[in-house]
């Protein structure tokens, strides 16, 4: 009796775990187009590639601690770009990532000494990039200033 008891505690377990999977892909096929997008959609940096912004709590977690807040922009083979990332409220972390996700170029402090971000890279494959802006050790939000240029060479 005690040995039937014991199996079916162990089938009701690898049922729930069966289903559980299921359920969970079920719960995500019903929410709407729009409801899934908003799982995750970087703000389009076009036009001036300048921006004025805020980190919050709303924003993507980045499982280390603190958030992150995603741009995406179209970069060019040997195309050099600066991006300077400022704010008084938090010390930011810029990150440029390619379009499979690995960071290409990643600063924390810019050369004048501040808690301000300025990276610098030399773009070796055409594509849709991803600049990330987030506090350093997951420490802050506020607003920030983001600007993203392309450094042209000087003719003669």
């Amino acid at each position: 009796m005690t040995h039937l008891l014991h199996t079916m505690k162990q089938s009701r377990k690898i049922l729930r775990q069966a289903l559980l999977i299921p359920a969970t892909f079920l719960s995500l096929a019903t929410l709407s187009p729009y409801a899934l997008a908003q799982l995750y959609n970087p703000v389009e940096l076009a036009g001036g590639r300048e921006i004025n912004d805020t980190l919050s709590e709303n924003d993507i977690p980045t499982g280390v601690g603190g958030f992150a807040r995603d741009y995406s922009v179209e970069l060019f083979e040997g195309d050099q770009i600066t991006i300077d990332v400022i704010s008084e409220e938090f010390d930011t972390l810029v990150s440029l990532l390619g379009d499979d996700g690995t960071t290409v170029s990643e600063n924390d402090d810019g050369p004048d000494g501040s808690t301000n971000s300025l990276l610098f890279a030399r773009i070796s494959k055409s594509g849709q990039y991803t600049v990330r802006v987030r506090s350093y050790a997951g420490q802050g939000t506020g607003s920030f200033y983001l600007k993203l240029a392309r450094l042209r060479e000087i003719e003669d």
